[in-house]
């Protein structure tokens, strides 16, 4: 570990550029944005506003720098800053480890390109099957010449790697959405966090897991650069929010403790508002944390000893993304009509200290629309240049690109005109100009340009 990785926390403000919002690198004002009507996109895949294109700078099945094909289901993804002005994206791939040919994968249909990695893998699967065929790829993109320099397999042998989210120290954290034991197709437990650098030159990550973060369906994860913790969704509809609080701040495998969400107003309190409006928009709750134990979760059933601890379910957290201060959460079937909500905590000046009853965080509905006008099944989401939280749907019809402002206006920035896949991983370049998307089951990452700036 190099001493600016150990001592991140010292230069946070700086640490956070290209991560957090970016307003302060960037220069501009936090100011709603309204960007437009969507124009149909003659090439019928993606529709934008007047003055904004996309180039695909990545396809499923194109040959990388290493010489292993780009897999299926482009998912989770958050960009760098790269050497000489470039911009590393590092880009799960949702692969199922119980469905998945090995066609999906980064090795070709018949394994012929597995040799290629080595031994560098987390689950080389059993003998007589395919290997985990999940993971992330990294890629090198210009955003001044809009040209992709390369791109390469940057951690091998993982399942269904959905989201994840990135550190301050330049890594990206990527999560398994499956807990799935050891059997006879694979020799290894699933369910758990990775951590991969952001790195130019083609290299495979250390598979190896961060087990002290614990073992569950985990969608993605945000950091505070104030204090190291790591929060954690679960893609289920009685999923818990999770925080790992590590013994050594930058340092997620010198261990620590995971601790649930609970309300201080006690298990009652039902934020998901399915059926009744029991938790009105704007309305924020005090929180408290419960510690939680047995995290290797052999029975799956972390969120359900969590519950009878009185921790509070969310309704499927997917999303979640850092931005001054204040952490954003996607959850995908909240509401009324279960079509999505968006909430926002903000952690305590003593969070992760023995003092926090003193000045307890607080998590807030910030926006539940019922309107699928507006937002249906909200899932990744980040936060743009000038503030407002952008949104990528997976819904059953046409997913959208929106964003969100702090007035809870709700504008409509993209949209997939081509197919009903789910939009994934929105991430803006560290300098401010590009917007990266992916199309999940047309297995295409976009880099969409325009007036954001």
């Amino acid at each position: 570990m190099t001493l600016s990785r150990r001592h991140f926390l010292r230069n946070a403000g700086a640490a956070a550029i290209g991560f957090s919002s970016l307003q302060q690198f960037v220069g501009c004002a936090p100011a709603p944005r309204d960007f437009g009507a969507l124009v149909s996109d003659p090439e019928g895949l993606f529709d934008l506003p007047k003055g904004f294109s996309y180039r695909i700078i990545s396809r499923y099945g194109e040959e990388m720098a290493d010489g292993l094909l780009v897999p299926h289901r482009p998912d989770g993804m958050a960009a760098f800053p790269g050497p000489g002005g470039l911009t590393l994206l590092v880009r799960n791939h949702e692969v199922h480890g119980r469905t998945a040919g090995p066609e999906e994968g980064a090795f070709g249909a018949d394994l012929s390109r597995l040799p290629l990695i080595g031994d560098r893998i987390f689950d080389a699967g059993n003998e007589g099957f395919a290997p985990a065929l999940g993971g992330t790829t990294t890629i090198v993109y210009d955003t001044r010449t809009g040209e992709t320099v390369r791109q390469f397999l940057s951690l091998a042998g993982t399942i269904r790697n959905c989201a994840g989210g990135p550190t301050p120290w330049n890594s990206w954290l990527t999560c398994e959405e499956d807990t799935m034991p050891a059997n006879n197709r694979y020799r290894m437990n699933h369910g758990w966090l990775f951590e991969v650098p952001a790195t130019a030159d083609p290299a495979l990550a250390d598979p190896t897991p961060i087990r002290d973060a614990g073992r569950f369906y985990r969608e993605a994860v945000a950091v505070d650069p104030d204090t190291g913790i790591v929060y954690m969704t679960e893609d289920l509809g009685d999923g818990l929010l999770y925080r790992y609080i590590p013994n050594v701040p930058g340092d997620l495998h010198e261990g620590g403790r995971v601790d649930a969400l609970a309300f201080v107003e006690g298990p009652d309190l039902d934020i998901r508002n399915r059926g009744a409006q029991r938790f009105e928009p704007g309305r924020s709750a005090a929180v408290e944390w419960v510690p939680m134990t047995d995290l290797d979760n052999p029975n799956d059933d972390l969120r359900i000893r969590g519950r009878e601890l009185g921790a509070a379910r969310l309704a499927r957290a997917e999303g979640i993304a850092y931005a001054d201060g204040q952490i954003f959460i996607a959850c995908t079937d909240g509401g009324l009509n279960r079509e999505g909500q968006i909430l926002r905590y903000v952690p305590s000046a003593h969070e992760g200290t023995d003092r926090e009853s003193e000045a307890p965080g607080m998590l807030q509905l910030y926006a539940e629309p019922n309107n699928t006008d507006l937002l249906e099944n909200c899932d990744n989401l980040t936060v743009a240049p000038w503030g407002d939280v952008v949104i990528a749907e997976d819904a059953s019809t046409h997913p959208r690109l929106s964003m969100i402002n702090s007035k809870g206006e709700i504008k409509i920035i993209g949209r997939n005109s081509r197919s009903n896949s789910e939009l994934a991983g929105p991430c803006f370049s560290p300098d401010g100009s590009t917007l990266f998307v992916n199309i999940q089951h047309e297995g295409v990452t976009l880099a969409i340009t325009g007036p954001w700036v």
